[in-house]
């Protein structure tokens, strides 16, 4: 407990000093207080930051304003030291980030913030006894909806290049593990942009001669190198409408009107999370008539697999007729 006392007595007088201006009429000991407990997530009394402005000014350049009451304090003259230091909001937010972000960030700078990150992570250790934010950390997490796999392994020194060519705008030439196709190829690409989705991070790209985008999983790529040609970007092509065209949903067919019955109980869940902003339920017998304008993707008919018996798909025919088929064959290898 005396340890950390000391590191919380450390940590309050370390951003003490950060606070105080280079100029008079400075800042008063009420205002150091607020600023400590409101900003920096601290829970102490006026009384204790004057005891430690008194104890600080005898061994930093600090002076008083003391020619009229409220006293202010502020570094005397030329004599304003960098001190570095990190918030509480700060500590929370790069705690955060560090955990969720790790491929997003170019390696390049993610090492030169890893002190910071390290600082973070000691900043939130120290008040967590202390002051209930720094805990925040503790009771908030992001899981994925679907059955959690394992993060796929990615090579740092190819993601490192990746990267590179991101941010340079040049080709890159790649050996790439096609998996539907159990072989490996020699690319050229042009990259685009990265997004990660689930538990795997995509490389988007075209890949020389061809303009069409496609998204090339990470962990495949066997080797990489940066190539001094320029990229060469598809004409139009914009992250934000990539993502907003389904993309990333595999193999989309545009939209289509989906139409089949439901249980009770999956009607019950999709009322609250809808397939879409015009979704009906028309009750019918032992369940619900549904209605939706989804997009024809893989994503989709991997849901309509995973309902089972919740759900019968009516409309469109040839999606009708994919579920029937698969699940026969699917019942084929039960039997």
């Amino acid at each position: 407990m005396a340890a950390n006392s000391t590191r919380n007595t450390l940590s309050r007088q370390w951003e003490l000093l950060k606070l105080l201006p280079s100029r008079g009429p400075g800042l008063t000991a009420a205002q150091i207080t607020q600023l400590l407990n409101d900003e920096h997530g601290h829970d102490i009394n006026k009384r204790t930051v004057e005891r430690d402005l008194q104890e600080l000014s005898r061994l930093f350049p600090l002076q008083c304003n003391n020619r009229g009451k409220p006293y202010g304090w502020y570094w005397m003259p030329g004599a304003q030291l960098e001190l570095p230091g990190i918030e509480l909001g700060e500590a929370l937010t790069l705690a955060l980030l560090d955990d969720t972000l790790k491929t997003m960030l170019p390696l390049s700078l993610r090492r030169g913030l890893e002190p910071r990150f390290q600082q973070a992570r000691r900043k939130l250790e120290a008040l967590a006894e202390e002051n209930a934010t720094a805990r925040w950390f503790e009771k908030v997490a992001s899981v994925q909806p679907q059955m959690s796999l394992q993060t796929p392994d990615v090579s740092e020194a190819l993601l490192e290049r990746i990267q590179l060519g991101l941010l340079q705008e040049k080709q890159l030439r790649c050996r790439y593990y096609a998996a539907h196709q159990d072989k490996e190829r020699e690319l050229v690409l042009n990259p685009l942009a990265l997004v990660q989705r689930g538990s795997i991070t995509y490389l988007i790209a075209t890949a020389v001669p061809h303009a069409d985008v496609r998204q090339y999983a990470l962990h495949r790529f066997r080797e990489v190198d940066l190539l001094d040609t320029p990229l060469v970007r598809p004409e139009g092509f914009a992250l934000q409408a990539y993502l907003a065209s389904d993309a990333m949903h595999f193999s989309p067919q545009g939209p289509i009107e989906l139409r089949a019955w439901v249980s009770e109980s999956l009607a019950r869940l999709i009322r609250e999370t809808p397939l879409s902003s015009d979704m009906t339920l028309e009750p019918q017998a032992e369940g619900c008539l549904l209605r939706a304008t989804v997009s024809d993707s893989w994503q989709l008919r991997w849901w309509l697999l995973q309902q089972g018996e919740n759900i019968c798909v009516e409309a469109p025919e040839s999606l009708r007729g994919y579920i029937r088929d698969t699940l026969r064959k699917a019942l084929l290898r039960y039997e």
